[in-house]
């Protein structure tokens, strides 16, 4: 990204300028390579790629959008190789993580160690065993074909990384420069820290332990003892600003002008539930704009089916029947902000873990603080529907049959409505594959496919590993899947 490249060029030469006083030929530095910069500069470069990522692709496989000018890969499931650009972004990290330990300044470590552990867990979730202990040492220690640690131990590695930044930001009084998402605020990135850790052992709800540590009494420990979200204001998101490399992703993204229309699945999934939120997320369909519906006619609403040739979407969209994303997503240069994660995802977590037993709490208020709380996001950032989103709007939304939440429930009943309202806001927004690990988890929510089509489990490895560490590919694979490299393979994680 330039934005990202601007500022570790301007630390390059920060770090120049610093040291211009120095006799270079006597200390054999190379004044065009410098090597020191400062972790501010990293920090901001490195907060923005986090947080601003997002792929319309992932709305495929989630079906929120289909795609009307060829297949997607990923809207029936055909995905095969994965990439590890990740390993590019955690050779940043390690860079302002070498760069605070220099000069001692723990907050940057503690804010390293995070987006260690987020990436970790990605690239896990994504391919199983990945290597962790002994990645980005190429330089350091000349090791260039690194072993694959299994997914346990990195997953135990991910928790044991946000344990230790919690840690490190405890009574931490440093000030820090560089950071876009918290303004310095130490506090709230504890809270968005204790928070991804609370997601990370929700996605082993499957699991008693990962390496040695307990699941359920973990999460208990950190909702008992540790600073969570206390409300949207804590959401860890990534504001947008109307100037070059800081505008919004999509803005003029010319695909949302043609070929992306919504999916019938996720239209369908609010429209049953009279959600008002649909309207900030798409258009009517021109079908319905021309008859005079109302914007708030639920039937003003459809999307394109994503189980049957993207030809015959076609066919319905020549037909006006297809709505297409709110024209804010590729308008407008800020939009809304990118959230990784939020008080909304916090909340459910919290409710499905009263419900599973892991805590004690009052899980209706915790489901309900959280519906509240994606409405509020909605009426402040989609402002041309926001008269539909209001707090009479959420009271009337939270005692709708398919909604309303009560004691009565069963236990499947609850978890559904809770990955349901985890899954509905996540329309182009920066939890990339979350709903798609909860749907493999727990069965919710349901994405329409063909008749036959199976959901992959994982990507196969990169083949630029299998061209210069298929060792490490081949024993990783060996004790994973006895040898083969599989989308339709379980990882550990899901088994």
């Amino acid at each position: 990204m330039k934005k990202y490249l601007k500022y570790i060029a301007a630390g390059a030469a920060l770090a120049f300028t610093c040291n211009s006083c120095i006799d270079l030929e006597e200390m054999n530095v190379d004044p065009n390579n410098p090597t020191t910069t400062d972790p501010a500069l990293l920090l901001t470069g490195l907060s923005f790629k986090t947080f601003e990522e997002s792929d319309a692709q992932v709305c495929h496989a989630t079906k929120q959008l289909v795609l009307t000018s060829g297949e997607s890969p990923y809207q029936v499931y055909k995905w095969t190789r994965g990439g590890f650009g990740y390993y590019s972004n955690l050779r940043d990290v390690t860079k302002m993580k070498e760069e605070a330990e220099k000069s001692n300044e723990t907050a940057y470590e503690a804010l390293a160690l995070f987006f260690e552990a987020h990436y970790y867990y990605m690239l896990t979730m994504m391919f199983g065993d990945v290597p962790c202990s002994e990645a980005l040492q190429g330089e350091t220690n000349e090791l260039y074909q690194p072993k694959y640690d299994s997914q346990e131990t990195v997953l135990s590695t991910v928790l044991a990384k946000l344990d230790e930044a919690n840690t490190l930001l405890t009574d931490n009084n440093s000030i820090i420069s560089g950071d876009i998402i918290y303004g310095g605020d130490l506090l709230k990135w504890r809270r968005l820290i204790n928070a991804y850790r609370l997601r990370v052992l929700m996605s082993l709800s499957n699991k008693q332990t990962v390496g040695g540590i307990d699941v359920k009494s973990t999460f208990a420990r950190i909702f008992r003892d540790e600073p969570l979200m206390t409300g949207e204001a804590d959401n860890g998101q990534l504001v947008f600003l109307d100037q070059q490399d800081d505008r919004y992703p999509y803005f003029n993204d010319s695909d949302f002008g043609s070929g992306r229309y919504m999916d019938s699945t996720y239209v369908a999934v609010l429209a049953t539930r009279k959600d008002p939120r649909l309207f900030a997320f798409c258009t009517q369909t021109p079908a319905a704009e021309k008859a005079g519906l109302a914007v708030d006619d639920f039937a003003s609403y459809d999307g394109g089916d994503p189980a049957i040739p993207y030809s015959l979407v076609n066919d319905k969209v020549s037909l006006g029947g297809c709505s297409k994303p709110a024209t804010r997503y590729y308008q407008h240069p800020t939009n809304e902000p990118m959230i990784l994660l939020g008080y909304t995802e916090q909340q459910l977590l919290l409710a499905e873990a009263v419900v599973r037993g892991w805590i004690s709490g009052d899980d209706k208020e915790f489901y309900e603080s959280a519906v509240r709380a994606s409405f509020r996001f909605y009426e402040k950032y989609a402002s041309s529907v926001a008269q539909y989103l209001g707090e009479d709007a959420a009271d009337t939304y939270l005692q709708g049959d398919k909604v309303a939440y009560a004691s009565s429930l069963t236990k499947e009943q609850k978890i559904e409505r809770f990955i349901l309202q985890k899954y509905i806001p996540t329309f182009l927004q920066g939890s990339m594959w979350m709903p798609y690990y909860d749907q493999l988890r727990t069965g919710y929510p349901e994405f329409r496919r063909a008749s036959g089509v199976s959901l992959p489990y994982r990507w196969m490895y990169p083949q630029d590993e299998y061209n210069n560490n298929a060792a490490s590919v081949q024993a990783a694979l060996q004790s994973q899947f006895g040898g083969n490299d599989r989308t339709s393979d379980p990882l550990w994680w899901i088994k």
